[in-house]
């Protein structure tokens, strides 16, 4: 009888065991699902239940490098992509954002360790845990990818030109200057002489 092969779930991911068995996960997860990343989608309710259609198309792979006269280091890979509906920021009209994910992550004892070594790492550096929940790594990753500003390249409806706002503001002189009014309605009515 051969040994079984250990199940790795993204829920709860022995990144320890995962990285020495050089695994490979990979899946699709409905963007609904991802609280925070579905609350940055078009439309999304303040305080509701948003629920995005598309999903999250994502592969995490794990190994462990040996280094000479050091302990092994537990490292992953993560990839994922998406297409997020956001509001454009010119017209607010919605807009497909692509989000993407390609990253190296590099496992260490602690905090402190983390903090020390942060500044001359090039990779990014997490603190080895018993337990990864991997599904919140990647939608803090796309979180991280959100452009500040979505927009589209070019906006379906034209926006108002110059010479559009030139005449709003044309139309704004001609109507009564409100302190104006306020200051006759200060003055009362005319009086009448007898």
């Amino acid at each position: 009888m051969q040994p079984r092969s250990p199940e790795f779930k993204a829920e709860r991911l022995d990144i320890q065991a995962f990285a020495k068995a050089g695994a490979t996960l990979e899946g699709r997860t409905p963007i609904a699902s991802m609280e925070r990343l579905s609350a940055s989608a078009h439309g999304a309710p303040e305080g509701g239940d948003p629920t995005p259609e598309g999903e999250v198309r994502w592969t995490a792979h794990g190994e462990v490098r040996e280094r000479l006269g050091a302990a092994p280091q537990v490292w992953l890979h993560l990839s994922a992509e998406t297409a997020l509906p956001m509001t454009c920021q010119r017209c607010l009209q919605p807009v497909v954002e692509p989000l993407e994910v390609d990253r190296w992550f590099r496992f260490v004892a602690s905090e402190e360790e983390a903090a020390e070594e942060d500044t001359d790492a090039e990779e990014d550096l997490l603190v080895l845990q018993r337990q990864l929940k991997l599904l919140e790594l990647i939608e803090d990753e796309l979180l991280l990818a959100l452009p500040v500003i979505a927009r589209h390249d070019a906006c379906p409806d034209p926006l108002p030109q110059p010479e559009d706002l030139a005449d709003d503001a044309e139309e704004e002189t001609k109507a009564p200057n409100p302190f104006a009014v306020l200051e006759a309605l200060k003055k009362g009515p005319p009086r009448r002489r007898h």
